[in-house]
């Protein structure tokens, strides 16, 4: 609660105004004509994907902490936010740039991967370690981000963002409800693991698209992405 009243006070008082891209007040009509011509590039398309739902799968496993581990459940959801911690600082701070868009695809199975173990019912410590290792693959979004802002054009960028941010929540909420599904006819290990399955799967499926190279990278032409495949 103390650091959220503190980043709260850094977003009122550290951050300059910046003028707005945009005058007047958007209809629906116009988001759902702008969130199509965001959708219908192959490029950012698969780049929405990929933040979208290899994450969701995984949230589904972190739902099921509590089932899993009932008395060690805060614990991993404590080890969980260290792992997303790290992952984002040393990708975001010590990272360059050339080398976090190689990294698309690695930390997208990496956030996976690891819950792969709880097919066996791991115990304690090596369950700890895995959900460490795993959520420190939730950095795959700042270089995703980077490569979804590269695809889009500029006066577009807050509403590619905001769009990206709709549809991973989504995602999560669909993400745990199937990981419940799953859980009730099986078990929460079992669960766990078949939803890493399912995160890997998707990775592997985007990856070709993932790794295309443009000829220019900061080309943000939505005639020319339309024609690139997805």
């Amino acid at each position: 609660a103390a650091l959220h009243c503190a980043a709260a006070a850094v977003a009122r008082y550290g951050l300059g105004r910046r003028p707005s891209r945009a005058t007047g007040r958007p209809s629906v009509a116009d988001t759902w004509r702008t969130n199509v011509r965001l959708w219908s590039a192959g490029p950012r398309r698969t780049v929405f994907l990929a933040l979208w739902v290899p994450n969701g799968l995984i949230v589904g496993c972190e739902s099921l902490y509590v089932p899993y581990a009932p008395r060690h459940a805060g614990l991993l959801f404590a080890c969980g936010a260290f792992g997303m911690l790290a992952g984002d600082m040393v990708t975001g701070r010590w990272i360059p740039e050339r080398w976090r868009q190689r990294l698309c695809v690695p930390l997208c199975l990496l956030l996976a991967v690891p819950y792969l173990l709880f097919a066996l019912r791991p115990a304690l410590p090596l369950a700890v370690a895995a959900v460490v290792l795993a959520t420190a693959g939730y950095a795959s979004s700042l270089p995703l981000q980077e490569r979804l802002l590269s695809l889009t054009p500029d006066e577009l960028g807050g509403h590619a963002l905001g769009l990206h941010s709709s549809g991973m929540l989504t995602m999560q909420g669909v993400g745990a409800a199937l990981a419940g599904g799953v859980a009730q006819w099986t078990s929460p290990a079992t669960a766990m693991a078949v939803l890493a399955a399912a995160s890997v799967a998707v990775t592997l499926a985007l990856a070709p698209g993932l790794r295309l190279r443009m000829t220019d990278p900061h080309l943000r032409s939505d005639s020319h992405l339309s024609r690139s495949p997805s």
